[in-house]
Order: structure tokens, then sequence, then C-alpha cells
């Protein structure tokens, strides 16, 4: 099985994607994941080409109300979908929209899926009808064929625990799951300030466990490509900063190089 490694382009804005994606070539990722405009899709995807890189987009929706959200989007899957990325990663509905709304995003990227043939997986994320181990589990029951990006971050932030006393909501997650973030969150926060630090090593080897058995699954069933994203966040906001000064207390970048590294290592 293949493992192919991607950079997201979070943190990387102040670049031309041009720029971005000779970086993200010379540092040894295979691709990159890209949040841009559904009309942006296709220039993005020849970008990606013309340095031989693949290509994760990303699709959110948005609207003021259900019936805008879910209009926009399945317009944003279908454009996105059109350019053929290698998949699309989703930030699907919200945590206060109802099941039976979020059931119908599900099945709207489902619709396309199906109709492009692109596979579209949902993230894991706090905000997202994934926010939490528990309220996901009741959608693999009306959607067995529901597949996750797993950012267990999220999941770690959210529960204030590494999900010890939530075993099986876990291996029901990770059976689901086709495409990793490897963030390391902890029980206060999405991600910690540098996975490198022993004070964060009961964490990291907890995302890690949940990665082996994703990765382990995947070579048992035959899988030809599995992919993982190093999505350690940017500063301010996600990478914790100094007071008074904002400056960054690590290096995003490296950060990010450092956990591609770590599992290219680990399981190539």
């Amino acid at each position: 099985m293949l493992i192919k490694f991607f950079c997201p382009t979070w943190g990387l804005e102040a670049l031309p994607l041009e720029e971005a994606a000779k970086k993200v070539k010379a540092a040894g990722y295979d691709g990159m994941e890209i949040a841009t405009a559904p009309d942006k899709a296709a220039e993005a995807m020849a970008v990606m080409k013309s340095h031989g890189l693949d290509a994760i987009l990303m699709a959110f929706g948005g609207g003021n109300n259900f019936p805008e959200h879910k209009a926009k989007y399945k317009a944003d899957l279908e454009k996105i979908a059109a350019s053929k990325p290698l998949l699309i990663n989703c930030h699907t509905g919200k945590d206060y929209f109802s099941y039976e709304q979020n059931c119908e995003l599900i099945q709207v990227a489902f619709d396309v899926q199906q109709k492009t043939g692109v596979p579209i997986l949902h993230e894991t994320h706090r905000g997202r009808f994934t926010y939490s181990a528990p309220a996901t589990q009741h959608y693999f029951v009306t959607f067995p064929d529901l597949r996750l990006t797993g950012d267990f971050s999220h999941w770690v932030n959210v529960s204030e625990s590494l999900l010890n006393d939530q075993v099986e909501n876990m291996e029901r997650a990770i059976k689901h799951t086709d495409h990793i973030h490897n963030r390391v969150g902890h029980p206060e926060g999405p991600q910690v300030n540098d996975p490198h630090a022993p004070e964060w090593k009961s964490c990291v080897d907890a995302h890690l466990a949940w990665w082996d058995k994703i990765v382990e699954i995947h070579r048992k069933k035959g899988s030809k490509v599995l992919t993982i994203t190093s999505e350690f966040g940017p500063a301010p906001g996600y990478l914790q900063t100094l007071p008074y000064t904002n400056l960054p207390v690590a290096s995003q970048w490296d950060i990010n190089v450092y956990m591609k590294d770590l599992l290219k290592k680990r399981y190539q």
C-alpha cells in the first residue's frame, strides 16, 4: 500500500499557489490539501499537476439558513468534483442542524460522489455533524458506507479526554476512516504546541495508536493508497502565541514536516 503525504495550504496563504507548490515539493510531500473557492478548483488542480503533486480539495457549504447551506454545499461539491481531485474533504453540516438536516447533506455528498466518481469524505471536526465521537455514531447506522477524514484532535478537545472511555466509539470511527489529519490534540485544546516536547508524549502516543490502526486496516483490506495530511495549524489561532507580542511558540512549517517525516518512517 502506498501512503501519500499532503501539506495543507492553511498557513501558506501568503504565498502564491505556484510558490507554495515548489516549497511543498522540495520538502518531500506528495501533494497539497487545498481550501480554495470552488471556481478556483480547476486552476488549483492545474498548478498541482504542473509540479507533479496530487491534490485533495476541501468543501464547506455555507449560507444564512439550512436551505441556503444545502444549495451551496451541493453546488460547491459539484464544481470541485468536476476538477477531479484525488478526493474531497468536507466540513459537512453543523452541530446545531437537526439529525435529519445533516443526513440530507450526507446524502447530497453520496449523490455527487456516485455521479462523479470522486471520493467525498467528512472530517471529524468541532462545529460539524461529526463534532464528537458519540454524536457521529448515529450516522454510521443510517449511512453504513459513510467515510471520514479522521482528525481526532477535535474529539479529544470536545471530550476533554484522550477518549480512553470511548474505545468502542473510536473503533467504529477508525473503521470508517480513509484519510488522516495528523494533528495532535490535548484535552483542553485541538493542538499541542509542539509534538516534540516530552510533556505531550501521552497525547502523541494516543493519536499514534489510532493512526496505526487505520493504517493496519487499510493494509489488510488491500487499499492501494492511504492519504495523510500534516495539519497542525498556524498562528495566531491554532498555534499558541506569546502574550503581547503574538509571536508563535513554535514553527508550524517545521512541526508539519516533522509529523510527515515521523509517520513516513513509521509506516514506510
